[in-house]
């Protein structure tokens, strides 16, 4: 009996269509098909800019979608641009 496969979010960092990071992402899940159920959170640009008093009884339905998908994750996969030897301000 083969285990079951780990849920893994991948979540992208790039906000530009048909990035190298997403395609990035789907290769590895391609790759990984037979050990992994990964699903791709690609609304970046929809999350509200960070800002602590927005965290309140009234939070974004995006932000209420994406904290649900972290924590029904087996794991989180990560994969974003680097833009001058940072990160992206998104």
């Amino acid at each position: 009996m083969m285990p079951a496969k780990k849920k893994i979010l991948g979540i992208l960092g790039s906000t530009k269509a048909n990035s190298n990071n997403e395609r990035l992402l789907k290769k590895v899940g391609e790759l990984m098909q037979e050990h992994i159920n990964l699903t791709i959170f690609n609304q970046i640009t929809d999350l509200p800019h960070f800002n602590p008093d927005l965290d309140n009884e009234e939070v974004a339905a995006v932000v209420v979608d994406f904290r649900k998908q972290i924590a029904e994750a087996d794991g989180v996969l990560i994969c974003t641009p680097e833009y001058v030897f940072s990160i992206p301000g998104s």
